[in-house]
């Protein structure tokens, strides 16, 4: 079947016949017969002496009956052979044919004709051509090491720099002057927290500063109208839930009565109820519905909760919200693919140390999404002298630290784990990513991770992709959570996590910088936009 699919395919003949009284005899009930059609008079002079053989069944002679002299019986065997000897030539002839069939649909070059000479010539221009692209080569090599011990030399009379107004700083506050300056003491603080970073030592209880922040804590997707989301903040125990009228709400995830955790119970038409005794909150925190006893006036305590382009949002501090929240939606053109809430053993600062970290990528992901790629001779996160925002050179990423733990990052793709381009507009498609730290605990964070792509929109429809997703995630966690936990407990024993950081480590020491602020009550806080305006 094949063999006569190909012959039809190539536009040779074939027809069956009859058998003739001469196949017959031979056991012979039917035949196929193939003709090849020369299309060029050189190849049927070529092959014609060689094929072109008469068939030899018009001379055999018809014998009635048994054949009953020796020499019939001879003649017989003898027009057998060259019968045989004829088609032996006829199939070779249809597979030589064949052949050159396909040698002309496979490669229609074939026909063309050059000398060797000719060859020859193109051959040595080509060798010529190829030295002249390794000269240029090795000429280019040259310069790209010039310039990169350039900057290694400049990056060098940085490091000792910054190490000598490091120890300016030090010793500055013992030999100046005593001042009774707020100004000049206020501006010595300041210079003294931006040229040193010291982060060791167990991690301390949270600076009520961090809590006066809008802080995103779930997905819209995760909370039914009849479920629980149980969170810790601030290591203080939350429950949110929806009420009556849909909307979110935050109370405290212990009960008035003998605190017993509430996100162990249920939710019935918008109130939460204790699984111990049956006492039922509203999103407010008043206590509606107290059975087997007098009604009395009892309330857990509640924070502001809102829900915003599909996530959650509580303010856990004391002073009050601000009227705006934030947006984290993906840019324009995205579609979210991934929502994914995974709780880590980790104190969220080091978390978002690791993120606004690239350069760690070829060494410690090389089994996810950088596996294969090369070490760059430079690594650079190039960003406005005031800002929390950049780009990665020499990858297409865009990153921006959003306080008060917030990462964004927009990744510039051409095809599934690979990257190009010298930034994302140079790159087709892209991937986008938010991640949120929120403080759980001093040893833990609650992280919210939104997978956005400008691309595929039908991966999202596959069934149990979000589950493919979530895999991944974790593998690329894993890799990371094995060095920041070594971190973590190096940290708690006085490590200084913080020791040298050089050029690439930009947006890691700003975020440091900045919380630093922060926790020490400036006013202004640095590489904020109204600095940048200023």
């Amino acid at each position: 079947m094949n063999a006569i699919a190909t012959a039809s395919s190539l536009t040779l003949p074939i027809f069956c016949s009859r058998a003739s009284k001469f196949e017959a005899k031979r056991g012979l009930k039917g035949r196929f017969g193939v003709f090849a059609v020369f299309g060029e008079v050189e190849k049927k002079s070529a092959w014609g002496p060689l094929f072109n053989v008469e068939e030899p069944r018009s001379k055999v002679s018809e014998y009635k009956g048994k054949v009953s002299d020796i020499y019939q019986a001879i003649e017989v065997a003898r027009y057998d052979i060259q019968y045989l000897d004829w088609r032996a030539r006829q199939d070779v002839l249809s597979i030589v044919l064949l052949h050159e069939k396909v040698v002309e649909v496979l490669n229609p070059l074939a026909r063309e004709y050059k000398s060797i000479g000719t060859m020859k010539k193109e051959l040595a221009e080509l060798h010529e051509e190829l030295a002249d692209a390794h000269r240029q080569v090795h000429i280019s090599e040259a310069r790209v090491g010039t310039a990169l011990d350039k900057l290694a030399y400049m990056e060098e009379l940085v490091n000792d720099k910054l190490l000598q107004e490091r120890s300016t700083a030090e010793i500055a506050p013992t030999s100046s002057p005593p001042s009774t300056s707020a100004k000049f003491v206020d501006t010595e603080k300041r210079r003294k927290t931006r040229r040193s970073l010291n982060v060791s030592g167990p991690v301390q209880s949270y600076h009520p500063n961090l809590k006066n922040f809008w802080y995103p804590v779930a997905f819209s997707a995760d909370l039914k109208a009849d479920t629980m989301v149980p969170i810790e903040c601030f290591e203080e125990p939350w429950v949110i839930f929806r009420g009556k009228n849909g909307e979110p709400g935050c109370v405290q995830n212990t009960c008035a009565h003998r605190a017993c955790p509430l996100h162990l119970g249920s939710v019935n038409e918008g109130r939460i109820q204790c699984p111990y005794h049956g006492w039922e909150y509203n999103t407010d925190g008043k206590c509606e519905k107290m059975p087997s006893t007098r009604q009395q006036n009892v309330k857990i305590k509640s924070i502001p909760c809102y829900e915003k382009e599909g996530m959650i949002w509580i303010w856990p501090g004391n002073d009050a919200p601000t009227a705006t929240l934030p947006s984290l939606l993906p840019p324009s053109g995205f579609v979210i693919h991934a929502e994914l809430v995974m709780e880590l053993p980790v104190e969220h600062g080091l978390l978002l140390d690791n993120l606004l970290d690239l350069a760690h990528a070829p060494f410690t992901h090389t089994s996810t999404f950088a596996k294969g790629w090369v070490v760059p001779s430079l690594v650079k996160f190039l960003t406005p002298s005031s800002g929390l925002q950049g780009y990665w050179d020499p990858y297409p990423i865009d990153m921006e630290f959003r306080p008060p733990c917030m990462v964004l990052s927009t990744i510039g793709i051409s095809k599934p784990g690979k990257l190009e381009g010298q930034n994302t507009s140079q790159c087709a498609t892209h991937l986008h990513q938010l991640h949120v730290c929120l403080p759980s605990s001093k040893h833990k964070t609650r992280l919210l991770y939104r997978m956005s792509l400008d691309f595929a929109p039908l991966l999202k429809h596959i069934p149990f992709m979000q589950y493919l997703w979530r895999h991944f995630a974790e593998q690329v966690l894993n890799e990371d959570l094995r060095l920041v936990l070594g971190q973590q407990e190096r940290m708690n024993n006085g490590a200084n996590i913080w020791n040298f950081p050089v050029s690439y480590d930009k947006l890691g020491v700003r975020y440091r910088l900045w919380r630093d602020a922060l926790e020490q009550g400036d006013k202004q806080l640095p590489f904020s936009k109204k600095n940048e305006n200023e």
